[in-house]
């Protein structure tokens, strides 16, 4: 594909072509408003009336050598969101949210993505190319999803997956350069679980008792199709809260623990989580796995791409029904129902009581014991906006595909342990920043501690406004199971703010693990090839 199909023109015309463009600056604070929808209020259901669902779990397809082969396909598909009215979605293998991955740690998988998208989106006429993210993973370079590695309508792509890293919650979702907003936003986003057989002897919740939360939001058109506004590419918010594509569900659980893998996975809206009867949430994982020990929290600040593991215990509130609340985090714009999330019907009985412990002792992670004076480095970032251009550093991603992919913010060495403060200078915005390939430690927020749940492995990290975070890493060397050979990577990865919209209009660049040269290149390595895709052999 030449160049010219990969610059910021095609955004710019999207947003040139969005009828709902509203431009509604942001200011501090949370923003009063009463809808964004455009169809009629009686055709939005009213929270905790519609019956809470789990997104399916995927099967493999067939095998190739030891490695179990999965299919999905990227389609347009009209579904129900809103009873009784059709929605046009990008569905993985015709759902929203995709099937969920539960893989076996150490177990190598395929997993064969198809972009079967129309030629163009049905609104906003550009071309829906995709770039499959399994966000969390450290994949070699060529499977990460890289911005450019970009599957057109009409081609496939093989990525592999080692799950070499610890038991965790990831998630996969499109990364296709300048449309990761409106493709996320149409649908293309799941969970992706690898399970680590040790956690059983933790006693977890486990089976029908682990269970994912895929929070995002959505606004209507008037004929009930999604609204899309950027607000000036701040980034889009909806009226409609969707807990695994349903609007505020609610779910009958039983008085005893739940393991709740929650997941925001909205373009823009952040939230502050509590409990309406003001019960813990005893925190046990992070994105890169579980914590040393359960952080109980009664309120949880959550962005963009984060993920929690939480254990709520229902077993004190036998028959009551208990909401999980949003508490008008700042930097974005409320409206009427969006203090809502989900609810909670406790029944009266236990069908299981296995596997229903809180230990007090959990997983203590190597990531976590890595200190300053093991820096090699410090790095300084910025990320701000610049004009119309949300920029990292005075760099945009434009001016990486400028330099023929070579322009790095970073090279570390394999190996290397460094600091990155990350400075958020933007009035009236907050950055999720995901760093690809590692999981870090937060060593402080603006010199005090993190926050009470962030006392674990992470991948993105909330800096709000006025923030300097600094975090640290180790760059290239993965952790691995004792007798496991130690697996290293270098090659360029991206540093992006996981607000999509700020990342497609440019707050997006890349680090080069090895210097320059290293590692396959993640755009000619293993290349998406045209259909028809060859057949999957069968598990025999």
């Amino acid at each position: 594909m030449d160049d010219t199909a990969l610059t910021r023109r095609d955004a710019l015309k999207v947003g040139a072509l969005s009828a709902a463009a509203l431009s509604i600056p942001f200011l501090p604070g949370p923003l009063a408003a009463k809808r964004a929808s455009e169809i009629a209020e009686n055709r939005i259901p009213r929270p905790y009336t519609m019956a809470f669902r789990k997104p399916p779990v995927i099967q493999p397809s067939g095998r190739i050598g030891d490695r179990d082969v999965y299919e999905i396909t990227q389609s347009q598909v009209k579904r129900e969101i809103l009873p009784g009215v059709k929605t046009t979605l990008f569905a993985y293998n015709g759902t929203v949210p995709g099937p969920t991955f539960r893989v076996q740690r150490r177990r190598p998988i395929i997993v064969r993505h198809i972009n079967k998208l129309p030629a163009r989106h049905p609104s906003l006429g550009y071309v829906p190319w995709t770039s499959t993210h399994l966000h969390g993973a450290p994949s070699l370079p060529q499977y990460d999803g890289y911005a450019n590695d970009i599957s057109l309508p009409g081609q496939y792509k093989d990525y592999f997956y080692d799950n070499l890293e610890p038991g965790r919650t990831l998630w996969y979702h499109d990364h296709g350069v300048h449309h990761t907003s409106e493709n996320v936003y149409m649908g293309l986003a799941a969970q992706y679980q690898i399970l680590d057989g040790a956690e059983n002897k933790l006693g977890l919740p486990r089976g029908a008792y682990d269970v994912p939360l895929i929070v995002s939001d959505v606004a209507f058109t008037g004929s009930g199709e999604l609204l899309f506004d950027n607000h000036s590419d701040s980034g889009h918010m909806g009226d409609v809260v969707l807990v695994n594509g349903v609007p505020w569900p609610l779910m009958p659980v039983e008085p005893r623990k739940y393991r709740f893998r929650l997941l925001v996975a909205t373009n823009a809206r952040s939230f502050r989580l509590r409990l309406s009867n003001d019960a813990p949430m005893n925190v046990i994982g992070t994105d890169g796995g579980l914590v040393a020990r359960p952080v109980p929290v009664q309120e949880l600040l959550v962005g963009m791409a984060e993920r929690y593991d939480l254990v709520i215990d229902f077993a004190p509130y036998e028959g009551q029904r208990i909401e999980l609340r949003n508490l008008d985090p700042d930097n974005t714009i409320e409206y009427d129902h969006t203090d809502k999330v989900m609810a909670f019907q406790v029944g009266q009985s236990v069908s299981d009581p296995t596997n229903n412990a809180l230990p007090a002792a959990l997983v203590e992670s190597p990531v976590m014991a890595l200190t300053p004076q093991q820096a090699v480095t410090t790095r300084h970032m910025r990320f701000e906006r610049q004009g119309s251009e949300w920029v990292v550093d005075g760099q945009i991603w434009d001016d990486v595909v400028r330099s023929e992919f070579r322009k790095a913010i970073a090279e570390p060495g394999v190996g290397d342990v460094e600091i990155w403060e990350l400075e958020n200078t933007s009035g009236g915005w907050f950055h999720p920043v995901h760093v690809h390939l590692v999981d870090f430690k937060i060593l402080d927020r603006n010199g005090t501690p993190p926050r009470p749940q962030e006392q674990g492995p992470k991948d993105v990290v909330y800096v709000g406004e006025g923030e300097v975070v600094r975090i640290i890493a180790e760059f290239g060397s993965l952790i691995t199971p004792p007798g496991v050979p130690e697996v290293r990577r270098s090659g360029r990865y991206m540093i992006h703010c996981h607000n999509v919209t700020h990342e497609d209009h440019d707050m997006m660049t890349q680090f080069w693990v090895g210097g320059e040269g290293a590692g396959p290149d993640p755009i000619q390595a293993d290349p998406p090839r045209a259909l028809p895709a060859p057949p999957i052999p069968p598990i025999v």
